[in-house]
């Protein structure tokens, strides 16, 4: 079992331990995750422009399609890897033949999975990935990402997606293209073009519209709740004050309690060797998250795997639901799911709790029902005279 289903999960904000940390040697064949942790640590070491090689190739360390170590030992180059060209080639050769001393990574990277070692965890249960039905976070041309809606959709039916949630940024991220109401008008139509052309050519795949809403400090949404409530689902996102070490708790309380949002994204908020996200009481935001049935995401983004593997063990407990979302920005990111699944697995999070594994009709169906909920709560509100 790995590291991170060992994780102490008691208590309010888990994260692994920084100070002290132990050194230790590492044992056996050094796997990719030892050599994106030594790559981070390199880059620490040494200045500008090598700094940002080292940086660049821990992060894509996560994308190898085999282990580096096997990759020697069939006497192949690893130039061949994403990011390595002869100096780093040298590097991770020499710590190949002579694994190194190192540390228990900082929490900035901590916990997260290599494609090599979700594609082990999947393994265990063939029929895991293959039962995910659709993928309900991605971005297009209409905000940052690189592809149209058909491109997206045209990759999605080649993982045998049922359905896709279209979630390009609001209008608030304007960093990120975000788009504004009547953007998201135009976008509907697209979007029927777009499912006009897949039911002539008889494919099952649908593509949803959604919305990635970006969410203030006080779980306030950037978009009219008139016309989030044309969108099929929306999930809500914090993009700002992301460094703070104060507890947050009351914020995803106040996210999880807007009406307009049933999917709450990347809640940690973590980046991979640049930022470790926020503090909360999880147990209680899971708790709230179980109690209006809403869900939170996995964001199977290698920087972000987020939740967090400690997380997700907490999200089992509270017995909330999970959504899987890829976060990709360009058709050949799909196979990102394989982190969210693996992630999925790792924590024994039941295939009924996820999303993902509904078909298209149950997953409409869940966001009316908390739609209704929602509407209820707010008429009850209004005849207290309650804001």
């Amino acid at each position: 079992m790995s590291r991170q289903r060992h994780l102490a999960v008691s208590g309010r904000s888990v994260n692994p331990p920084a100070p002290g940390r132990k050194v230790t040697r590492i044992s056996g064949e050094l796997t990719n995750a030892n050599l994106a942790e030594l790559l981070a640590l390199e880059a620490a070491k040494v200045g500008p422009p090598l700094n940002r090689a080292f940086r660049r190739a821990s992060r894509r360390a996560f994308l190898w399609p085999e282990e580096a170590k096997d990759l020697v030992r069939r006497g192949g180059s690893l130039a061949d890897l994403q990011g390595i060209g002869p100096y780093l080639e040298r590097a991770l050769r020499k710590w190949i033949a002579h694994p190194p001393v190192t540390e228990v990574p900082l929490p900035l990277r901590f916990g997260f999975l290599t494609l090599t070692q979700a594609h082990s965890i999947l393994n265990s249960e063939p029929h895991w990935l293959p039962g995910v039905n659709g993928d309900l976070q991605m971005h297009t041309s209409w905000s940052d990402g690189t592809a149209s809606i058909a491109d997206m959709a045209r990759a999605a039916i080649e993982h045998g997606y049922e359905y896709i949630a279209i979630t390009d940024h609001g209008k608030a991220l304007k960093i990120a293209g975000g788009i504004d109401e009547q953007q998201l008008r135009q976008q509907a139509r697209e979007i029927e073009t777009v499912n006009d052309s897949l039911a002539r050519a008889r494919q099952k795949l649908r593509v949803l519209h959604s919305i990635e809403l970006n969410l203030s400090p006080a779980g306030e949404g950037d978009m009219d709740p008139d016309a989030l409530a044309q969108l099929d689902v929306v999930i809500g996102c914090f993009h700002s004050s992301l460094r703070r070490k104060e507890d947050q708790t009351a914020r995803y309380l106040a996210a999880l309690n807007n009406p307009a949002i049933q999917i709450l994204g990347h809640p940690r908020g973590r980046i991979y060797n640049f930022r470790i996200g926020l503090c909360a009481d999880w147990p209680q935001v899971f708790d709230m998250a179980a109690e209006l049935d809403k869900a939170v995401e996995i964001d199977a983004y290698p920087d972000r795997q987020d939740l967090s593997p400690d997380l997700l063990v907490l999200a089992r407990k509270a017995g909330c639901r999970i959504s899987f979302g890829t976060d990709s920005h360009g058709p050949t990111q799909l196979r990102f799911m394989a982190f969210a699944a693996a992630s999925a697995l790792q924590a024994g999070i039941k295939r009924e709790r996820i999303l993902n594994f509904m078909s298209r009709e149950q997953l409409l169906a869940w966001v009316g029902g908390i739609r209704e909920q929602s509407s209820r709560f707010k008429k009850k509100a209004a005849l207290n005279g309650e804001k």
